[in-house]
């Protein structure tokens, strides 16, 4: 069975996404279930620097059909986020000094089969920021079709 990957595709469309990092997650057997079938929502999603934890908010992970009752977990609830203190500490400062959000750009499993949270530190894009990106996508998709056509 192949693992599913979640994206946040708006993510990049919405922030100018300056520093990526990875972090464990905490989750429960059901958690895990339900995100290798690919059941969750992280439109929505961001972490938030709390006592030197990072937390998972909004990440909407659906109920296992498979699971007990008394097994089952709550789809929306703040999960925690694993990283070493200094990485919390620098994240938390980035915040709250500049302004920055804390943007979840996939979950993922890696190699080994552990879950895994990318995050973006990103500042939000103006409305003008994103029509010129759009113009400058346009633009390379024009290139690539006229570089395609005289070969």
């Amino acid at each position: 069975m192949t693992a599913a990957t979640i994206l946040n595709r708006r993510a990049k469309r919405e922030y100018e996404i300056l520093d990526q990092y990875e972090a464990g997650v905490e989750l429960t057997g059901s958690e895990v279930k339900s995100l290798r079938l690919g059941k969750a929502n992280i439109g929505d999603a961001y972490a938030d620097p709390r006592d030197d934890e990072l937390w998972l908010i909004n990440c909407h992970i659906s109920e296992y059909s498979h699971a007990s009752k008394d097994l089952q977990h709550s789809p929306i609830r703040p999960r925690k986020l694993l990283l070493h203190k200094k990485e919390i500490r620098k994240l938390n400062g980035s915040v709250q000094k500049k302004g920055l959000s804390l943007v979840v750009l996939k979950i993922f499993f890696n190699k080994k089969g552990m879950i895994k949270v990318q995050l973006g530190l990103g500042r939000g894009k103006k409305e003008y920021d994103k029509r010129a990106d759009d113009k400058r996508k346009d633009w390379d998709r024009q290139k690539q079709r006229l570089l395609r056509v005289k070969d």
